[in-house]
């Protein structure tokens, strides 16, 4: 029979679809889990759980199993397959990490968003990740093999910009000595993402408003138009409703622009999120440094858990990076990190003692155990021995803490 493939997306779903999904997956472990190549997946499952590609076998799927995934088969959208796959494969989607409610819920927005061509304005603190956000959009919709061009309109000169935006024709001005395209036909058939857009000056505003809702534009100093197919994802740590209603910033760019919003939660917002970053973060960082990777003390988590990251996931990256550098201990200790302590949420101060005992016991074990799946690449008897646990009461622990092993596993080819 033709084999059933599933594509297991980071995102959100109804508790039923994801609790039976998960249910038919855990009765079969020895299920060969591997990323489909073709392109083509039978159905396609949104779950809260780490990403990763199935391919599940007619015969191996138990009756129930079966009638389930031909459920999800028969009732999901023809086109979702393709952006479901990128989805699992794609490296920019897998730097999305959270499990917590304000971030799932984002993350299962992303797929209808990126089945669509309208204007999307992310908006969040500094830090929180809102480029990677608009690559995940780029990547799961079908300009995925066309440029992304990414602009960040605060650092190009306001002399400059519609010069850098819309190119030019020799002689528009006193340096133009040859003719350059600008950067929307660099991201022709793409995606050209405008960070920092409330940096854009008036005049380079209404151009870009005229090319949003026209789709055509015109190179500096030049008398024909040029029409062009982009789709322009826009960001701002600024509150953009609020300058526009100040006449700092055209409403009526404000409003073609923000068709699609995303406003991105700070990290203080998602705490529950800072131990699968920090040791994601310690996994990558102590890969490019070529070691092996510390553990994390719960001295440390605390400590993590506790600052209150006016720098956002930005701020965490660079505290870790520094630590991995500075330190080649085994256990990364809470005095390991260079924090300014002095930022801690004055709301953790109040809470009750058994509540954040139980909060740090919880990020620990988390923490402990993805730290020791990603350095036994996802072997649990091996894990389970580092941690002088039996291989059943380690299992226990990740199916507590919802931790799956195909996510430490190197990938197969």
């Amino acid at each position: 029979m033709a084999p059933f493939r599933i594509t297991i997306l980071r995102l959100d779903a109804p508790p039923r679809v994801a609790s039976a999904v998960e249910a038919a997956l855990a009765d079969h472990p020895g299920l060969d889990l591997a990323a489909d190549a073709s392109g083509v997946v039978d159905a396609v499952v949104l779950v809260a759980s780490p990403a990763r590609a199935c391919t599940l076998r007619q015969p191996d799927i138990p009756p129930q199993g079966g009638g389930i995934l031909s459920g999800l088969h028969n009732a999901r959208a023809p086109t979702a397959a393709a952006p479901a796959l990128r989805a699992a494969l794609n490296p920019h989607i897998r730097e999305l990490i959270g499990h917590g409610p304000a971030f799932t819920r984002l993350l299962s927005k992303l797929p209808t968003i990126a089945g669509c061509d309208a204007g999307v304005l992310i908006q969040g603190e500094t830090g929180t990740g809102k480029e990677l956000c608009a690559q995940a959009i780029h990547y799961l919709s079908a300009r995925a093999s066309k440029p992304w061009i990414a602009v960040n309109c605060g650092a190009i000169p306001v002399e400059l910009i519609e010069s850098e935006l819309f190119g030019h024709v020799r002689g528009a001005y006193t340096a133009a000595n040859t003719a350059r395209d600008g950067l929307v036909m660099e991201a022709e058939g793409g995606t050209l993402f405008l960070d920092d857009i409330d940096c854009l000056p008036k005049p380079a505003q209404a151009k870009l408003l005229r090319f949003l809702q026209e789709h055509e534009y015109r190179s500096l100093g030049a008398n024909a138009l040029r029409h062009a197919d982009v789709r322009v994802i826009a960001a701002s740590n600024q509150d953009l409703g609020a300058l526009a209603a100040r006449g700092e910033f055209r409403r009526d760019l404000y409003f073609r622009l923000n068709v699609l919003a995303l406003t991105l939660p700070a990290l203080r917002e998602r705490r529950e999120d800072i131990a699968d970053l920090a040791v994601s973060l310690i996994a990558r960082y102590s890969r490019k440094l070529g070691r092996a990777g510390p553990a994390l003390s719960s001295q440390a988590l605390e400590r993590l858990v506790a600052h209150s990251w006016p720098g956002n996931v930005r701020e965490l990256e660079h505290v870790i990076e520094r630590t991995l550098v500075m330190s080649a201990a085994p256990v990364i200790a809470a005095e390991d990190l260079e924090i300014d302590d002095g930022a801690a949420s004055p709301s953790l101060q109040v809470e009750s003692f058994q509540s954040a005992k139980d909060r740090v016991v919880e990020q620990f074990e988390r923490a402990y155990i993805e730290q020791l799946l990603v350095a036994f690449e996802g072997n649990i008897t091996r894990a389970a021995h580092q941690a002088k646990k039996n291989r059943r009461a380690f299992f226990e622990l990740m199916r507590k803490h919802a931790i799956e092993p195909e996510r430490f596993r190197p990938a197969r080819h």
